[in-house]
């Protein structure tokens, strides 16, 4: 009788370093598995059954239970014959790749939809939304989980985690794995996160425009933290990494996320006296966006009804049991403020639905609740559209509609479990109203930023309002890097008055501080004389860059060489120095990077790239540019490439 033996699990000579970490394979664990020879299959075991015989030569057919452990098997084959029995050698070409499988029922990342696991598991390009909730704007970026060398990659994360490959078949196990190895604190992992602006030891965050090259470079350095990425780099990796091990997986952006740093489950905002911030305090922050993953699987280790998606967060922000990870935590969990279901409820529930409160510091040092806003943070939260390249608002499924009172009990129960869960009393009377607008897609860089600041006074009396303002250069992660304006005003508002007050900010002021996502944001404070009633509110936006014009010149056909036009125009009034072009398409080349030089003020410069595609099909190429003086410049062209035509001469 013939037996197939797994001998070892995700183990090779190339990485035979990981191995001494591992106890020895074992039966019970599932890392050695013994397949018998069977007449007949059976479902959700391990099996093997004659499908063909020619001559000593035979063809098996093997079933895999849905539980067992993803990775990389060596294979042995024992062969018992009269005379005895012989066991072959290893051969790596022979390893067996186990993966998790949407379309098998039994399987607990199974999806039923079709379409879905076409675009959720088999689709290799995908867009990351950005910007603000305001200015939604979008980036191509290439997952290529399919791409040659990715699968190893990804199992060389999983065995650099040090976690034994015992628990990999656990779906929960393997994404929290995953999103804590992705960055690199604690553990080495993928990419080193920066947010500073000062990139000179590595390559800026928004060069990148796949994941490929990141993961093809760390495995080659042996594990090395790639410098640097940002949310959306860590997020596009996993989508890439889960996609890859067969758990169907998406991008997600969230608008105005907030970052909740005392598990309070609000955002807290610190004044002193004078109604002035206190930066010191003023930790919790509101990123313009945070983008973080939605993977699909069962949760059979919480109650009935938490499966389906979960959020999953590899950005390094807080820890969750000592390591910067965050998930998976059960959308539906944190729509309903379950945020004491595993795992990390309470930070995703804070980041799509936390209310902002202001906290004023009295004389005696402590600090009272003097205004909250309970609709600011979680907007249009998005991800792609199945099958389109449309944007989908998935915000419905994290949190009920805005004001409703489902949403507030929501909010409330959530509450209950943080920190501050005092919080939240009578509302106070207010009859004077602050908003902060801008005209259609908002300010370009290079130009004056202008808004409208409007107050509303609903009471049928005269009101007074003193009325602060400060504008603040920000990291995209709601962190302050430098304030470029503060004013104060005087507003009288008769009965039932709605008055526009026009801001502006001029470019002088911002562009020696502007950083990466050209974020700022406008924070207003004051008081109505009349009343003591606070107002507070703080407006985020971004200034515009313009994108990159990518033109094909000729026919696209696999591996005949064709030309690529690149268009840019500098919109700002001084020279961009030492620019810098990134280009990457799959199918079509492999990532580079061109070295262009300067390019004067309000110039509009083209160069040429030269490709060879390699892959039939509507392929995309995606190029960014780059320079100190202007970031987060990206284009990109759809390319149908053509067979080569093998006709007789």
């Amino acid at each position: 009788m013939g037996t197939l033996e797994i001998l070892d699990n995700n183990h090779s000579s190339h990485h035979s370093s990981f191995s001494k970490h591992w106890p020895l394979p074992t039966v019970s664990k599932g890392t050695h598995v013994i397949i018998p020879l069977v007449d007949q299959l059976e479902d959700n075991c391990w099996q093997a059954a004659p499908m063909d015989r020619d001559g000593t030569r035979m063809k098996l057919s093997v079933n895999c239970p849905a539980s067992a452990n993803v990775g990389r098997y060596r294979l042995q084959v024992e062969t018992e014959f009269p005379g005895g029995r012989a066991v072959s050698a290893h051969d790596p070409t022979n390893d067996v790749y186990v993966l998790f499988n949407p379309w098998c029922k039994d399987d607990a990342v199974f999806m039923d939809a079709e379409d879905e696991r076409q675009e959720y598991v088999l689709n290799d390009v995908g867009l990351i939304y950005y910007g603000t909730k305001d200015q939604i704007a979008f980036r191509t970026w290439d997952y290529g989980q399919f791409d040659d060398g990715i699968l190893a990659a990804c199992l060389f994360i999983l065995e650099k985690s040090g976690t034994p490959p015992s628990g990999w078949g656990d779906p929960v196990n393997l994404v929290r794995i995953v999103s804590g190895m992705i960055n690199s604190l604690d553990d080495q992992g993928v990419v080193e996160g920066n947010w500073s602006g000062n990139y000179a030891q590595g390559t800026s965050p928004t060069v990148w425009s796949g994941s490929m090259e990141i993961l093809k470079e760390y495995h080659k350095n042996n594990g090395t933290p790639i410098k640097y990425g940002q949310c959306w780099i860590f997020a596009g990796i996993v989508t890439t990494v889960l996609r890859c091990l067969g758990i169907p997986s998406r991008t997600v952006t969230n608008f105005s996320s907030a970052h909740d740093t005392d598990v309070s489950l609000t955002t807290d905002v610190y004044l002193d006296e004078d109604l002035q911030p206190l930066a010191h305090l003023n930790a919790d922050s509101i990123w313009n966006f945070h983008v973080w993953n939605d993977c699909w699987m069962a949760r059979h280790d919480l109650p009935p009804g938490m499966g389906g998606w979960q959020a999953v967060d590899a950005t390094p922000q807080e820890t969750s049991q000592g390591t910067f990870r965050c998930g998976p935590a059960s959308v539906t969990a944190v729509r309903n403020g379950q945020v004491f279901l595993k795992h990390d409820a309470q930070f995703v529930f804070a980041e799509v639905n936390s209310d902002k409160i202001y906290w004023q510091r009295k004389l005696d040092g402590t600090f009272s609740k003097i205004h909250s806003e309970k609709k600011v943070v979680g907007h249009f939260i998005s991800t792609k559209a199945v099958g389109s390249e449309e944007r989908n608002d998935i915000t419905h499924l994290y949190k009920h509609r805005e004001g409703t009172e489902a949403e507030r009990i929501a909010v409330e129960t959530a509450c209950r479990y943080g920190s501050k869960a005092d919080a939240y009393t009578a509302p106070e009377v207010e009859d004077v109203a602050i908003t902060v607008t801008m005209d259609s897609d908002g300010p370009q860089m290079g130009r004056d930023a202008k808004l409208a600041v409007t107050l509303q006074n609903s009471s049928t009396k005269h009101r007074h309002v003193i009325l602060h303002g400060q504008a603040s250069i920000m990291y995209y992660t709601g962190v302050h890097k430098a304030t470029v304006r503060t004013d104060h005003t005087d507003v009288d508002l008769l009965p039932n008055e709605v008055k526009v007050l026009d801001w502006t900010l001029e470019y002088k002021d911002y562009k020696d501080q502007v950083v990466d996502q050209a974020a700022l944001m406008l924070t207003l404070s004051g008081r109505v004389i009349e009343t003591q009633q606070i107002l507070a509110t703080q407006f985020n936006f971004r200034l515009r860059t313009p994108n990159l014009l990518l033109t094909p010149i000729g026919k696209a056909v696999v591996g005949e060489k064709m030309a690529v036009e690149i268009s840019f125009t500098n919109p700002l009034p001084q020279v961009l120095k030492s620019v810098m072009f990134h280009v990457e398409g799959l199918g079509l080349t492999t990532p580079r990077k061109i070295d262009y030089g300067d390019i004067r003020s309000q110039a509009t410069i083209s160069l040429t790239e030269y490709l060879v595609p390699t892959q039939a099909g509507l392929r995309k190429l995606l190029a960014s540019l780059h320079c100190r003086q202007l970031t987060q410049v990206h284009g990109v062209t759809n390319m149908v490439v053509h067979q080569k035509n093998y006709g007789a001469l």
